[in-house]
């Protein structure tokens, strides 16, 4: 369980819930030192991302200070609908997650138990806010928070665009975009109290007709000095296949409740 709930969830554990709004518009990229936030957060939104479904196969590293695991992963997606999730270890599925907008679904086989429940349910216990759509865009390389509802200072990191929130609260957060072509090359959120930080660091990027993804993700979590490490590879990636979605809970599995 534990495994799985951070393949879904540990990039959210800092997130706030906001709505999203479309930017219809084609990249500008002027020269940065003549940048407005306005300018990048446009750049950003307009990076390609036009498909109806994406299959990607990528192996999975995991690692905290109890236990490290290889995994390969098999992850469908229809856009803005559903996202499963098949974890595999020598070939063999050990767990599955079935997300969609109003529900979240998992089951493991090394546990024998599932979880079957609505965002609501998960973030009371997590103590945060959960969303589909946050899950989605961590996978695509945008960024977790729709930045045109929020307030940032435009600095430089190495050359880097960077946008750093205004707002105090209780989440300091920071997104750095690839000087050229606006893709995200990461982004950090920090809770103040209880103190945790999560960073995702994106890298290889690849150009396909539908869209623009990144190779690898590196998500590190760290809370009261203990790091979680997940790192994901993407092998290959293809777009608007006919995909199916298969999820059924096998016979004789305890459901795990949460009060």
């Amino acid at each position: 369980m534990r495994v799985i709930l951070l393949l879904l969830s540990i990039t959210l554990l800092f997130s706030c819930k906001s709505k999203q709004k479309v930017i219809d518009s084609k990249p500008d990229t002027s020269i940065v030192t003549n940048a407005s936030v306005e300018n990048v957060i446009k750049n950003h939104y307009a990076v390609k991302r036009d498909f109806k479904t994406a299959y990607f196969k990528a192996d999975v590293d995991y690692s905290d200070p109890k236990q490290s695991l290889n995994v390969s992963a098999d992850i469908r997606i229809k856009k803005d609908e559903i996202i499963l999730v098949s974890v595999k270890f020598l070939g063999f599925t050990v767990a599955k997650a079935m997300i969609t907008p109003t529900q979240v679904r998992y089951y493991e086989k090394t546990s024998g138990k599932f979880f079957e429940g609505d965002y609501k349910t998960l973030s009371n216990w997590l103590g945060t806010e959960l969303n589909f759509q946050k899950v989605q865009n961590m996978l695509l390389g945008q960024t977790i928070d729709n930045l045109s509802e929020g307030k940032y200072t435009l600095t430089m990191d190495q050359n880097m665009p960077k946008l750093e929130d205004n707002l105090e609260g209780k989440f300091k957060k920071s997104f750095v975009f690839d000087v050229n072509s606006f893709w995200l090359n990461s982004q950090e959120i920090t809770q103040k109290i209880p103190l945790r930080t999560l960073k995702v660091n994106y890298s290889n990027y690849k150009s396909y007709p539908e869209s623009v993804i990144p190779g690898e993700l590196l998500i590190f979590a760290n809370q009261e000095n203990k790091t979680t490490t997940i790192e994901v590879k993407y092998k290959n990636a293809t777009f608007n296949e006919e995909l199916t979605y298969p999820y059924s809970v096998p016979n004789g599995y305890e459901q795990i409740k949460i009060n």
